[in-house]
Parts: C-alpha cells; structure tokens; sequence
C-alpha cells in the first residue's frame, strides 16, 4: 500500500480552525521537564500536561471543536457520545459551555471519579455492560436516532481528531523542533491528531504511538496495513481498551505515524511513580503510556529533543493506591 496516495481526512488546516475555535477556551498547557528523567532516557524530554487540561484530560480539545461547529438545530437537538471515561467528561462539558444537552453511553465497570464528573457536568449516563458482549457504538446509535441527536464518537471523526492535534501544535510552538513525539495510543485520535499537526510543523519529526502490551491492536495493524482488532483488553489503561483503531484515524496513522510501541502494565506503573514522586504530576495510566515508552528504550532517544503528551489526570485514588503498593 503507497501510504502517502491515502487521502488525507484531516488537514493541518483543520488544526489551525480548532486552534481558533479553542483559544481563550481551551487551557494552554504548561510544559514541563525533569533533569531527572532526561538522565533516565538520556534525552532531553518536555511533557506536554495534558492532565491540567479542562475536566483533566486533552478529551476536551476535540469533544469542544466538535460541539461548536455544530449549528443551531444540531445544537438544539443535542448530542450523544460512547466513552470509558475521559471523552465522555468532555462532551458533558462542553455541552454544558455551549447550552448543548449531552447523553453518555458508558461501561458499566468505568472509573466511578469519571462517571461522578460526566454526571457532575450534567450530562445523562446510561450504562452497558461490555462483559456481557453489549455494544456502545449500537446503544448510542439507537439514542442517537430516538432523540434526534448527533453522534460524536470518542476518536474516529475529523473534527475530534483536529482537535486533539491542537496538543502537538501548542508544543511545538513552545519548544521549537523536536526528533520524537510519543503520544499514547487508544483509538489514535489523539494520536492522528497529533501526528498531522506535528508533520507539518516538523516535516522531519517521528511520531511514536505507545499503547498497553494487552491490547496491542495499533501495534499489529501499523505493522500489517490491515487494521486489526483485540476484544476487551485487560489493562490499567482503561482509556486505551478501545477494541480497534477507527477507519480515518488508521489512515493517518499510516500516513504520519514512523512507529508504534506497546508497554506492559508494569512499565505504565512505573512511569506513573516518577510523574507522581518526581515531578508531582498527577496523571492516571493511560496518561503516562508515552512517558512509559519512552523510559522503556524500546526507540533510541538518546541525545534527541522529545516530546511526550501526557494525556490525562483523571485517576480513582483507591485504584492507584493499590497499584503502587
């Protein structure tokens, strides 16, 4: 397959107009080093805080750009969204910003501190069990046809995916050019978004995609060009237990991505201790998959400029207790 003849769902300038619609309110995220984990990785590494963005997460980037492109009857008629936990905290959000009623389809068995706040923002939750084999994507199309809603996917569509990309664009004009991106890896809209936005700043860059060794489904389809699936991961990175890669976010990671990772539990837990001991960064496990790619030298860093987004902060206290025991 001729990577670079597949169509390009998403532009940079699709990027830059979510830039627009996000300033002033969006947070610019801080950037942070350590010395200490610059000698650890032998690079020089900048963190991108995704964890204090809005509602913890970079969710809100993309779940805000889809939500204000819609027009007034869509925005009447409300929207609906499927999400383990971090998408649908940002939809509820940015519905509530925008005076847009949003219903939540979640999993039964989704970190309770993210269905307390999806609720909190005031949204609707309704559960499916995935144990029992139920779908989300069929739940919330049939809410989506009952209430005349629009649908808006966790990662796999053009205006979430622009809006995640903003993340890599702010880093980049911070920190000037850089060898490495690592940014973790669920569905890959984080990841595709960042990867456009990122290509095109940094012709030269490579962009990483890390995600869990249980659910290594990026993995082997990066590597075969067939988009392959994995059915209910088990790992601690609830946030990265997406089943497949989406049908426009696995073109562009073919089209941008130079590779992608997997770390075991283990390496997340660990990557997790020094964010939390080291640099006082609270951020939940799929929030430090790419801190945990790059501490795994799974790819040569050494001596590079490296970027690394830390995805998210929305953490169950007691879960990650229990973990660092």
């Amino acid at each position: 397959m001729n990577d670079r003849a597949l169509p390009a769902a998403v532009t940079y300038a699709d990027v830059e107009a979510a830039a627009r619609r996000l300033e002033g309110v969006a947070h610019r995220t801080p950037v942070a080093t350590s010395r200490q984990f610059d000698e650890l990785a032998g690079c020089s590494a900048y963190f991108k805080c995704e964890n204090l963005q809005r509602m913890g997460a970079f969710k809100f980037r993309g779940a805000y750009n889809a939500l204000a492109a819609l027009d007034a009857d869509a925005r009447a008629r409300g929207v609906v969204a499927f999400s383990s936990g971090n998408h649908a905290q940002a939809v509820a959000l940015a519905g509530r910003i925008l005076g847009i009623a949003a219903t939540i389809v979640m999993p039964a068995d989704a970190p309770q501190v993210k269905v307390a706040a999806t609720r909190g923002y005031g949204a609707q939750v309704v559960f499916y069990d995935r144990a029992a084999g139920e779908s989300r994507e069929a739940a919330a199309e049939r809410i989506s046809r009952e209430k005349g809603a629009t649908l808006i996917p966790p990662f796999d569509h053009p205006l979430v995916i622009a809006g995640q990309g903003t993340a890599a664009k702010e880093l980049l004009e911070d920190v000037g050019a850089l060898d490495y991106l690592f940014v973790c890896t669920g569905g890959a809209g984080l990841l595709s978004g960042c990867a456009v936005a990122a290509r095109h700043l940094a012709p030269e860059i490579r962009v990483v995609g890390v995600e869990p060794a249980a659910g290594d489904d990026a993995a082997r389809s990066f590597r075969s060009r067939t988009l392959q699936r994995v059915d209910n991961p088990v790992t601690i990175a609830d946030g990265a237990r997406t089943q497949s890669l989406g049908a426009i976010t696995f073109l562009l990671v073919l089209r941008h991505v130079h590779d992608i990772i997997t770390v075991t539990d283990a390496q997340i837990v660990e990557a997790m201790r020094f964010l939390w001991e080291r640099m006082k960064l609270v951020v939940e496990p799929t929030g430090a998959l790419a801190a945990a790619g790059v501490l795994s030298g799974a790819i040569d860093v050494r001596d590079r400029r490296v970027g690394i987004i830390l995805s998210g902060g929305n953490v169950d206290l007691k879960a990650m207790a229990s973990l660092f025991a």
